[in-house]
């Protein structure tokens, strides 16, 4: 098999520090920064960090199928590059969400009846797990990159529908709520 060598020391105690660390950090700065608003014009549509979200949250959930069909053909390398990449764009999500959120107004969704129950329903789950799913996408990762491939198969079985749910809900969020922007 050409699975990857480890790419970090196992340190579990350092780990688990550093993980739920940025994932506290993480979710106070959203909370506090989507309370936050910054009232300056840039010259464009600050809805485009919403449009640059959607796509970003397009690709990771490409990039998440990618990722799974090349661990089912044993593609380790490849497999580890690729749900890299994911992060990496998650990272940059993050920063154009908080972005977002503190130059553009709240917006309110205009839909009615059903579609309006459904638009919340996917909203609040999709907020819900994304805030949760944070550290265990990191630990997944972790236990990857101290070459302990069971316990990152374990984790992954739960962890991978639940990011790629809130990737895909992520588009789907955007594409119901964007004709609402002002």
């Amino acid at each position: 098999m050409n699975y990857p060598v480890p790419s970090l020391t196992k340190n579990d105690k350092k780990a688990n520090i550093v993980i739920w660390s940025v994932s506290l950090v993480v979710f106070v700065a959203v909370v506090i920064l989507h309370e936050l608003k910054i009232d300056i014009d840039l010259g464009f549509d600050v809805h485009v960090f919403a449009q640059v979200n959607a796509l970003i949250n397009g690709t990771v959930a490409v990039l998440l199928l990618l990722g799974l069909l090349l661990v089912k053909i044993k593609k380790y390398m490849l497999h580890k590059k690729v749900m890299n990449l994911a992060i990496i764009l998650s990272v940059l999500f993050l920063l154009s969400y908080i972005a977002h959120h503190l130059l553009a107004d709240s917006t309110t969704y205009g839909g009615e009846g059903a579609v309006k129950t459904m638009y919340y329903v996917v909203l609040i789950s999709h907020i819900l797990l994304a805030g949760l799913s944070l550290p265990f996408i990191l630990f997944t990762n972790y236990r990857a990159s101290i070459a302990e491939f069971s316990a990152h198969k374990r984790l992954a079985k739960i962890v991978y529908p639940i990011w790629l749910y809130v990737a895909i809900t992520g588009v789907v969020v955007y594409l119901m709520i964007e004709p609402y922007y002002v």
